[in-house]
């Protein structure tokens, strides 16, 4: 008897499993209660979970309450939702009451107040924008908070972060060739090359994935591409993953400034793990571009890689300075809610999934490094360090946190 296997089913595939460890997962598996909140900022229309997976996960046991309207920015109705098994509901207190807030944006200080204590909330962090009454607030509610982008997979790389990059790349090209080709903020120019035309320059700094995407972009349309980045590691990374040899130079200024001066498009960027990025284009540089250039700073979440930068939104996403076209609008991936909430949705389906099966949100943080990597507060406690020395808040150890719970 103790040899005997079956089949068990986990979100559609099947898999050998002991008897003996099938019985003690269906003791641990817990019904969970997911609230999905509408997003209040008006630059965020983003979805952390579609119907699709809603109906997957309500047929694993779990309950969905959803806030009437919180799709509708991503095109996706109430109805469909609900037809998903999702609950609509118009109580925010209902929503932010659930085992665990699933959010895109950060919580603004109203939300915070209706968490529970004991109870999880997961949305993006961005640590620039968030001062020390933000942390305080999240440990005296006594709830779990844990960053997006943060979050670690096996190999200890960001999958949120990949995969919004991934977005962020194919859309700042579709940005550059909206404003080059505008008539009052670019110079009547298509984006790309043709026969008996020269092709427009682009400059990219960095060679991270939204360098990568924005250079395959680029080069299908037959832009000449010249790639800057400190890590030759990382360039000789992206001329292999392109396959093509594109141009590429250490950050030097000489040659950056050179590079500026001809280009048609510059996108920054150049993330840091420091949380704050480099500013390595200065104000004298951007004089000398041609008039009608654009800049795209995707590093603007981070600072900005522009002296000349500032953060834009949505509905006002660019302005001129020195005739050169800036957009910096921090979270771009956000132009495009359907397909970025699709791409969320993709990774936080089998998260929740797993969360289930594990019996918890306490059990998944104990079995899964990753997931406790985005962890920056523990029932009330400050488990990040980074933000306990920004801030001069006391910190504690995750893993003490969690071996004392246990």
């Amino acid at each position: 008897m103790a040899d005997e296997k079956k089949y068990i089913s986990f979100a559609g595939n099947r898999e050998l499993m002991p008897q003996e460890e099938k019985l003690e997962t269906a003791f641990r598996k817990n019904s969970l209660t997911i609230g999905i909140p509408a997003e209040l900022s008006v630059d965020e229309s983003r979805i952390a979970l579609i119907p699709d997976a809603v109906k997957l996960l309500v047929s694993h046991g779990h309950r969905i309450l959803v806030e009437r309207g919180a799709g509708n920015r991503a095109h996706y109705s109430d109805h469909a939702f609900a037809e998903a098994g999702a609950e609509i509901t118009d109580s925010r207190e209902m929503i932010f009451g659930t085992d665990i807030v699933l959010k895109v944006a950060p919580p603004n200080s109203d939300e915070l107040e209706l968490l529970r204590k004991g109870k999880t909330i997961m949305s993006i962090l961005q640590l620039q924008t968030r001062d020390k009454d933000y942390f305080n607030q999240i440990i005296q509610r006594k709830t779990t908070a844990i960053a997006f982008e943060h979050i670690q997979d096996k190999t200890g790389a960001l999958p949120l972060v990949r995969s919004m990059s991934e977005i962020i790349g194919n859309a700042v090209m579709m940005i550059a060739a909206e404003y080059l080709s505008h008539p009052k903020y670019g110079k009547g120019v298509m984006l790309g090359g043709f026969p008996g035309v020269a092709p427009t320059e682009v400059v990219v700094i960095g060679s991270g994935n939204v360098a990568e995407y924005a250079c395959r972009v680029a080069i299908g349309m037959g832009c000449l591409v010249k790639v800057f980045d400190n890590s030759m590691y990382k360039l000789r990374s992206l001329q292999n993953n392109l396959g093509s040899r594109v141009f590429t130079s250490i950050l030097q200024p000489n040659l950056i400034d050179q590079a500026l001066q001809t280009a048609d498009v510059v996108i920054a960027a150049k993330h840091a793990s420091s949380g704050i990025s480099p500013c390595l284009i200065s104000d004298d540089m951007v004089q000398h571009m041609k008039t009608g250039s654009i800049i795209i700073d995707v590093s603007i979440d981070q600072g900005g890689c522009f002296e000349t930068s500032r953060p834009t939104t949505h509905h006002e996403p660019v302005f001129q300075k020195y005739g050169v076209t800036h957009y910096a609008v921090p979270n771009i991936a956000s132009r495009v809610p359907r397909t970025a909430s699709l791409s969320f949705s993709n990774f936080f389906t089998p998260l929740l999934l797993s969360i289930g099966e594990a019996g918890g949100m306490e059990n998944m943080l104990k079995e899964d490094r990753g997931l406790s990597k985005g962890v920056y507060v523990f029932n009330g406690k400050l488990t990040n360090q980074r933000i306990a020395e920004l801030h001069g808040i006391p910190f504690h150890h995750l893993e003490l946190l969690m071996a004392a719970f246990y």
